[in-house]
């Protein structure tokens, strides 16, 4: 286990590491993301980034999904007690939101904790929304993940090869939190989430953690894909 998680680290760092700000239209269309966090290093020997975070996305949407990470659109801040927030559209902006909220020991968590994107939600608990907070908690999330994380990628064109249960997404992440040496800092802030899943995988995940590491088929996907994008790389600069 700790031998595919070195290896996976060590294809990833092959390729261009993207922090705020960045182009866009850098980025592929279709793919799966590596997040990584300042302070969090991998325990396979020497001090090196540590994988936080793995994800993708439906068809096309590899783009607008790391822009709704970064909130790369500002206008979506414009929200009100009938607009859903930005971390509603984001899982990985609202793990953050529910750690720095259970941190505090703030109660506004269980408000913060209410999916905004459906109306029925927006009807029944809209009036127990103070937008002024919620706007200031967006705002320190868009300052964290543009200061301290920082991601790569591998392009995969074919939505069913990237996600679901057969999908490289699930075993790209089992491998990562199957791995004993890899841990979190004592002063990760995912150690005071409220989700017990994140605070034992150190992972900012609570799916596909169990799911089984990647196998010699995936491997062969990951370092095509990781020739692919070198080749395409030194073509363009």
């Amino acid at each position: 286990m700790s031998k595919l998680c070195r290896w996976l680290h060590e294809q990833m760092e092959q390729q261009s590491l993207f922090k705020f700000p960045f182009k866009p239209e850098k980025l592929p269309r279709n793919g799966v993301y590596f997040f990584y966090e300042q302070g969090e290093n991998w325990g396979h020997g020497a001090p090196k980034r540590r994988i936080v975070r793995i994800g993708t996305h439906r068809d096309g949407n590899f783009r607008s999904r790391i822009g709704e990470h970064f909130l790369l659109d500002e206008s979506k801040m414009n929200f009100d007690k009938d607009k859903a927030k930005p971390s509603d559209r984001s899982i990985f902006r609202k793990n953050i939101g529910r750690a720095l909220l259970n941190r505090r020991g703030d109660n506004y968590l269980q408000i913060w904790e209410i999916d905004y994107i459906y109306r029925k939600n927006k009807e029944l608990f809209g009036h127990l929304r103070d937008i002024k907070r919620e706007k200031e908690i967006e705002s320190e999330i868009t300052r964290m993940l543009r200061k301290s994380f920082s991601f790569r990628f591998i392009e995969l064109s074919r939505q069913k090869e990237r996600m679901g249960k057969g999908g490289l997404e699930s075993s790209l992440i089992g491998t990562i939190a199957r791995c004993k040496l890899c841990r979190p800092s004592k002063n990760w802030l995912g150690n005071h989430s409220p989700k017990k899943k994140i605070r034992t995988s150190g992972l900012w995940l609570v799916q596909h953690l169990g799911a089984d590491e990647i196998n010699v088929n995936d491997k062969k996907t990951i370092s095509d894909a990781n020739r692919k994008q070198r080749a395409i790389s030194k073509w363009q600069f």
